[in-house]
């Protein structure tokens, strides 16, 4: 692919940081920072690393709630949205523009977060996704912890993926439409047509890889993760109680070496 050629997803997310942040499904940042700092007994000695953090969300809730985190994004108008909202709150945080697949560090730190599908799974190929994982794994200390969501590819077994964008999205929010799912890629490929920061319309063809329970847990062992927990992923209301089922859209991964 040539390098002037832009992805979907670098394309969507390129002058839309402000459109960005008044999506449906960025509206669950509080709730979901509390499960996080459960899962982290509330230590604030450790490190979080914020995996396609876009606009900084969950790094900025956790940092003000006294975590040090660094936040890393593919999208240049995504981090300079983060480094703006927290120089609005005072704030000191490393946001840094790095591309997931091939992060600088290793053993740095102790926990690595990457929430709604921050870069995983838009890759174009497995392979690519499974970079994501593999950067992730390297980046954390021995005994690190991974929480991250992505899509469950039981959902649009049972379920209509176009359906169900249209019963969730609200005014702001970018359309996703004339979807078609591949059973034997489990990519599901859709027209997306978003508005940009200047008003600008763009259509893009898109498509995302939705994973299985079984797929998941086979990567991460590959990994060395020894203990591996999926759940169902609830907007704003993460828990170990929401046993994953075929009605949800996302799954909750916590992964601990």
């Amino acid at each position: 692919m040539s390098k002037n050629i832009k992805t979907w997803y670098e394309s969507l997310f390129e002058n839309y940081a402000r459109r960005y942040d008044e999506e449906s499904f960025t509206k669950g940042t509080l709730g979901e920072c509390d499960f996080i700092e459960k899962e982290l007994n509330h230590n604030k000695s450790l490190k979080v690393l914020d995996i396609g953090c876009g606009t900084g969300r969950h790094s900025i809730e956790l940092t003000k709630r006294g975590y040090q985190v660094t936040g890393i994004d593919l999208s240049e108008s995504q981090i300079n949205r983060a480094n703006e909202k927290a120089r609005e709150e005072n704030l000191q945080i490393d946001f840094l523009v790095h591309d997931a697949r091939s992060l600088p560090f290793k053993n740095d730190f102790d926990v690595a977060i990457m929430l709604c599908e921050g870069g995983f799974p838009l890759m174009e190929t497995d392979e690519m996704n499974f970079e994501i994982l593999k950067s992730a794994a390297r980046a954390l200390k021995m005994n690190g912890k991974f929480i991250f969501t992505t899509l469950n590819g039981l959902f649009p077994v049972f379920h209509s993926v176009e359906k169900f964008h249209q019963s969730t999205n609200e005014e702001d929010d970018a359309v996703y439409h004339s979807n078609t799912f591949d059973f034997m890629t489990f990519r599901d490929h859709n027209i997306t047509e978003a508005t940009d920061d200047d008003g600008n319309k763009k259509v893009l063809e898109c498509n995302e890889r939705y994973y299985v329970h079984s797929e998941i847990t086979w990567l991460l062992k590959s990994l060395d993760f020894k203990k591996i927990d999926i759940f169902g992923a609830r907007l704003g209301e993460f828990s170990r109680e929401h046993k994953l089922t075929t009605k949800d859209f996302e799954m909750l991964v916590i992964a601990e070496r």
